[in-house]
């Protein structure tokens, strides 16, 4: 058993060795808070922050330390080796004993997401993912994740987090929004209910980088104690290394040259302890390629590979044993490496002799950490392939400008001459070598707006791409799958509705060359198949040229070609591409499963399928545990404890409503019992063909029914039938009454029951701010029903029978539906019925219900905060979400009739 008030014997436990002495101080620090880390490359920037997080948080147990690690990285290669690291740690860490509080580690990519972090929010964690999944996330438009998941990503990556910004020299725009939403995090401290920080961190990390007009205020305390390695404590062997530099010129398009001066470095370079290994660094995929290619043209037959960020990790999972690991960095070996950017960071390979095309500043110092990166002499080169407007790309003509004359003035790259170098750099010189002018900046404006996740009257959603990545950067996902050979049948075939892709088939494209390969103008070629899953039917599509956006996976007929096991994508491939297969496809939990189905479609009920019958009552008594237990855990005040289960008992209340009933039927083999508020039923008793058709009435039928929405009306319902002057309803608009004339109340109120049931009566006591939580809680349980209440497509189609003037439905939800006399509670009586009114959907003033709802929501984002807010949803549907798979019989079934 390890002393776990003693950092460096937790370091070492978890890593196998000591701590250097920057790691020790930077866990010396107890406060936890944003900062920057700017330690070279090679220093173990990875396990000094790991460990310093697991010190504090699990070892020293202080829960000023945000419970959940978020690693974000800018490349996929990236996010798998640092999820490696992560995980020995908590293999290792797992094995202390009972006294050390267990944590987990979850991938964030496409294809690769662990539902189970977030159904557990309670749970300390460390998230791995990409700029894409992650800062998509924190905007509350999580890329590869259906609508409904994305407020409880948002909620829970803004909220008990500290974020990581690795590797953020390459960044990109990803930089600056990451420091904008600090920023406004750092706004809305006092209203949070736990802290978010961020560390910032590169060896190339400038501090200019992160400020802003929105920064401004708070940018000198990120600053102050930059956690770096001080003079006196650069003394271990790294420090030592020699990299003597040469420059050379070749024109962009001497493809043929250029490979001949990389085997002639290569046939200069001794095999060592390390072996021999050059590493060609090229500065876009097509030149990699075309390199690759032309090393091969021009004598080099074997020992060669290809890396770049256009493979499958199916493909790339073997590239550590092979070649990018310590231990194939051995004497006897011969290899060169033909590689993008992908090697500038995070990857464990140390080359003799380094041949890059020149790049900016940042790139190219740390590209100079992949040569002699373990010790001995190595050999740098830099080739100018053209510093024009058109040859820069993807980089621009100043950023090459200023380092070409920079590397003139060296004749060392080692990490000792760099350091030396920049140290004496003047203010205007460091400004030209370290250029960051983002192209978009997110404002608060942009921010608050982000929180309403209802797409415009067109489908369509802020555009949020251009705050994560630059527009010739931004990719989407494709993954290949065996279509039926009968022509006849494959054109109009489309892949099952369960198909689900996993992390190992999914290769990024850049969007616009996924159009260029799949589409013509509008639509898919006529030799293309590709589908892309279409949200409100719960399905796959045919894919047209503008649902090919950035974050979207997309399907594609493995005949289509596109892709090449030695070279990655590449849309001039013809060959049929290998299905990777699933048989080694991790195992789902239970919650895992349900809450993909439950996220992956506008509409349906995945949560209400359960193998046993389960009442209202019964359900809603099982979340009222759940979420009273994960607010307890997350130390959250009494009051919210008490308002989450109070939003937990109402939560389910319309599904008493007759559309949801009446969706349950019996089977031959399995009989429906005969009562009106059941909550749960096996999937064979989900009518498929009379899907929210009433039971009493099979003419009337509601396509698209939310029964969240029929909840939250119902407890509007109640306040208008039994107190219509509450605080909550029509108390604060008395005098305007009076004033303007408005109906009389006695249309729709009722006596006021003289010993109401318990839970009714806790309605009736909340305040006016309360009742807007809980109500707001309810209707967003699913995260269908938010902040605007529209008319879904599914209620465009429905037919008004009689002249009734109830209008169309929102969500299947008319006015004057009844919401019948249901039990919430076991052992209470039962909840009034009342007749519900969608006034609250209405802009302005309601003479029925007050305020509208979309000023209620306002009011709760302003009172708590669009994070705080979405973190408080996120709590209720976790608790939803676990008591959904939970086992127990209900009591009121035991002997129930059934029909």
């Amino acid at each position: 058993m390890i002393d776990f008030g003693d950092f460096d014997k937790v370091f070492e436990t978890l890593t196998r060795h000591s701590p250097r002495p920057w790691q020790r101080e930077l866990a010396k620090e107890v406060n936890c808070r944003n900062r920057l880390v700017r330690i070279p490359t090679g220093q173990g920037k990875t396990h000094g922050v790991m460990v310093s997080w697991i010190y504090h948080r699990l070892a020293r147990r202080d829960n000023r330390w945000p419970r959940r690690l978020v690693w974000c990285l800018p490349m996929r290669v990236l996010v798998e080796q640092t999820f490696e690291v992560a995980d020995t740690l908590r293999r290792n860490w797992s094995q202390q004993g009972v006294e050390s509080e267990p944590f987990e580690v979850y991938r964030l990519m496409g294809g690769d997401e662990d539902a189970s972090w977030f159904v557990h929010p309670e749970r300390p964690a460390i998230l791995v993912g990409t700029q894409d999944m992650l800062l998509s996330r924190a905007l509350n438009r999580g890329y590869a994740a259906g609508r409904s998941r994305w407020p409880v990503e948002f909620g829970l990556l803004n909220q008990d987090c500290l974020w990581v910004m690795d590797e953020a020299q390459l960044m990109e725009v990803g930089l600056a929004t990451s420091a904008q939403l600090q920023a406004f995090r750092d706004q809305d401290e006092a209203k949070h209910r736990r802290p978010c920080w961020t560390w910032w961190m590169s060896a190339t990390l400038q501090p200019n980088w992160l400020l802003s007009v929105d920064t401004a205020q708070v940018h000198q305390n990120w600053v102050e104690n930059l956690c770096e390695i001080r003079p006196d404590a650069r003394r271990d062997e790294l420090w030592t290394i020699t990299k003597p530099v040469a420059t050379d010129s070749i024109g962009w398009d001497e493809h043929k040259k250029f490979a001949k001066r990389v085997l002639q470095a290569h046939d200069d370079l001794s095999d060592s302890e390390f072996g021999k290994i050059t590493l060609v660094v090229c500065n876009t995929v097509e030149r990699a390629s075309e390199t690759f290619d032309e090393l091969s043209k021009v004598g080099r037959r074997n020992g060669m590979e290809l890396i770049h960020s256009r493979f499958r990790p199916a493909e790339r999972e073997s590239w550590r044993d092979r070649f990018l690991s310590r231990d194939a960095c051995r004497s006897g070996v011969d290899r060169i490496l033909v590689a993008t950017q992908v090697v500038e960071a995070g990857v464990d390979l140390s080359a003799g002799c380094l041949v890059t095309e020149l790049a900016p500043w940042p790139s190219l110092v740390q590209r100079f950490g992949r040569c002699a990166r373990y010790g001995g002499t190595g050999r740098v080169l830099v080739v100018d392939r053209g510093r024009d407007e058109k040859r820069a790309a993807p980089y621009n003509v100043q950023e090459l400008q200023s380092a070409w004359e920079a590397i003139q003035r060296l004749k060392d790259v080692g990490i000792a001459s760099l350091e030396d170098f920049e140290a004496g750099l003047k203010p205007e010189q460091r400004q030209r070598l370290y250029p960051y002018e983002p192209t978009h900046l997110l404002v608060r404006k942009e921010f608050d707006e982000l929180f309403d996740t209802t797409p415009d009257l067109t489908g369509a959603d802020l555009d949020i791409g251009r705050f994560i990545r630059s527009d010739n950067e931004r990719d989407l996902h494709v993954f290949w799958i065996d279509v039926p050979k009968d022509p006849n049948k494959s054109r109009s075939w489309q892949p099952d509705a369960n198909r689900r892709p996993h992390r190992r088939e999914l290769c990024a494209v850049p969007f616009e060359k996924a159009r260029g390969w799949l589409c013509d103008k509008d639509k898919l070629k006529k030799d293309k198949q590709a589908w892309v899953w279409d949200w409100l039917d719960g399905e796959w599509r045919t894919a047209t040229h503008g649902q090919l956006l950035p974050g979207r996976i997309v399907c594609v007929a493995n005949s289509c070609g596109g892709y090449d096991l030695r070279r990655g994508f590449d849309p001039k491939s013809e060959e049929t591409v290998s299905v990777v297969g699933g048989e080694d496809r991790p195992s789902t939990s239970e919650e895992d499963r349900v809450a993909d189905l439950a996220d992956a479609q506008h509409d349906g009920e995945p949560l209400s399928t359960h193998h046993q019958w389960k009442t209202i009552a019964c359900h809603s008594r099982e979340v009222a545990d759940q979420v009273r237990a994960i607010a307890a855990a997350l130390e959250l005040s009494s009051e919210l404890q008490d308002q989450l289960e109070l939003a937990a008992w109402w939560h389910d209340w319309g599904k008493a409503h007759p559309a949801f009933q009446g969706s349950i039927r019996g089977t031959e083999t399995i009989a429906r019992p005969k009562r009106c508020d059941l909550a749960k039923a096996p999937d064979a008793c989900w009518s498929k063909k009379d899907r929210y058709r009433f039971l009493d009435d099979p003419n009337e039928e509601r396509p698209g029914f939310r029964h969240e929405l029929a909840s939250a009306l119902g407890l509007f319902a109640l306040l208008r039938a039994h107190c219509p002057w509450h605080p909550a309803l029509l108390g604060p608009w008395q005098e305007v009454f009076k004033t303007i004339g408005g109906p009389p109340l006695t249309a729709f109120h009722e006596a006021a029951l003289e010993s109401p049931p318990p839970l009714m009566k806790r309605l009736l006591d909340c305040d006016a701010e309360t009742f807007d939580l809980v109500a707001y809680l309810v209707a967003c349980h699913h995260g269908k029903v938010r902040v605007g209440l529209h008319a879904g497509p599914k209620d465009q189609d429905y037919q008004v029978r009689n002249s009734d003037d109830c209008g169309l439905p929102i969500r299947g939800v008319r006015n004057q539906d009844e919401l019948p006399s249901t039990q919430l509670v076991p052992d209470e009586p039962p909840i009034p019925s009342v007749t519900l009114t969608l006034a609250p959907a209405t802009l302005g003033l309601s003479f029925e219900t007050g305020k509208s709802w979309r000023e209620r929501c306002i009011g709760l984002q302003n009172r708590f905060g669009p994070c705080a807010l979405a973190f408080l949803e996120a709590i209720l549907r976790a608790a939803d979400a676990r008591a959904s798979c939970l086992d127990t019989p209900d009591p009121a079934l035991t002997t129930e009739a059934t029909v």
